[in-house]
């Protein structure tokens, strides 16, 4: 996620294997649940695993990836969106 514009996003959709549905998450909520998903990871990846702690590797996750498999064929996903205020509350703001 090179993009600049994505760190401005303050929401993630993540998809989770056997979910029965996306949620949109913060990105705080995003982070923690990041960390939450790499305590299961059977085997991090070599870029992860040189990292300090679970919090250091979210972060670097939520820089530079969009999907982590926690073991074979057991991928999540999060994808970063930006969320148009709805028209009452932008009406609210103008008026």
């Amino acid at each position: 996620m090179s993009d600049p514009l994505i760190r401005e996003c303050d929401h993630y959709v993540v998809l989770e294997p056997g979910a029965a549905a996306e949620r949109i998450l913060s990105a705080a909520d995003t982070l923690t649940w990041l960390q939450q998903q790499l305590a299961a990871v059977e085997s991090l990846p070599a870029d992860l695993s040189a990292l300090v702690d679970d919090r250091a590797r979210a972060e670097r996750l939520l820089e530079t990836a969009c999907e982590l498999e926690l073991s074979p064929g057991e991928p999540i996903q999060w994808f970063a969106v930006r969320l148009e205020p709805s028209d009452a509350a932008a009406a609210g703001r103008n008026g």
